[in-house]
């Protein structure tokens, strides 16, 4: 038995890579935004261990999550689930950080500093990252033309920056990043054609299976395969150049 972070749990993806892991008889601590939304997920799901609350639009809220992370562990394994898609206009949080890039890029950064190391790291891309522009100089769309989908796919290559970092960083974590698919929720919206089961499946089996296939590290998967990622995510220098930006505009740096 494996004990389990899902972030952004309380619907679409996130939910169902919870109900995977509590039916396979895994210890699962979930996340919500809000307190309103961490009642209703204990409502609706008591077998959780526990729900933790922050809002990953708030980088004080995210450093107290982590925090709380840390006291609710150890965990074995982190699924970094939460997200937000793109957006007609550049919307600031309370930081004054891009929300698409705080939510998506940033938090499942500060995370990742903050907590102790668990067996496994799981972060949730999308196929998007193909698409991806790794824009260091302007991570936040700070000087370029607004473009909410852009916007949208940069974070997600920025998210398999980050994975593929992490597992060279730290050769005792198995750290993947996973495209899930276009998945039948909210965010994927009514024209997507793949099941919600189908999009968590990957990421329940990078948690906690002991096959061979789930041992990898640095790798990007979709479907239980190891598909090629932008060749970006594996730019060291890359991948550098995002650490040390992330670590200057938060204040935590990634443990080396």
């Amino acid at each position: 038995m494996s004990v389990v972070l899902v972030t952004g749990s309380t619907d679409g993806i996130g939910r169902e890579t919870a109900r995977q892991l509590l039916a396979a008889g895994h210890e699962v601590v979930g996340h919500a935004r809000n307190q309103s939304r961490a009642q209703e997920l204990r409502a609706d799901e008591p077998r959780l261990r526990d729900v933790l609350v922050g809002d990953l639009a708030s980088l004080k809220e995210t450093r107290q999550l982590g925090e709380a992370a840390s006291t609710a562990g150890p965990f074995d394994a982190v699924v970094h689930n939460a997200g937000i898609g793109g957006s007609e206009e550049r919307i600031l949080t309370e930081d004054d950080l891009e929300q698409i890039f705080q939510v998506n890029t940033v938090a499942p950064y500060v995370l990742t500093a903050l907590m102790p190391r668990p067996r496994r790291l799981v972060y949730l891309t999308s196929g998007l990252e193909a698409q991806g522009r790794a824009e260091l100089d302007d991570l936040q769309y700070e000087r370029r033309p607004w473009d909410g989908m852009q916007a949208y796919s940069d974070s997600k290559l920025y998210d398999v920056m980050l994975a593929f970092a992490v597992a060279r960083l730290w050769p005792d974590v198995l750290s993947n990043a996973v495209d899930p698919g276009w998945i039948k929720t909210k965010m994927g919206g009514p024209q997507a054609w793949d099941e919600v089961g189908e999009g968590a499946a990957t990421q329940v089996w990078l948690a906690v299976s002991e096959e061979e296939g789930a041992q990898v590290t640095g790798r990007y998967l979709k479907r239980f395969g190891v598909l090629d990622a932008n060749p970006s995510a594996s730019d060291v220098d890359l991948q550098e150049g995002l650490l040390n930006r992330l670590a200057a505009l938060t204040g935590v740096a990634i443990p080396r």
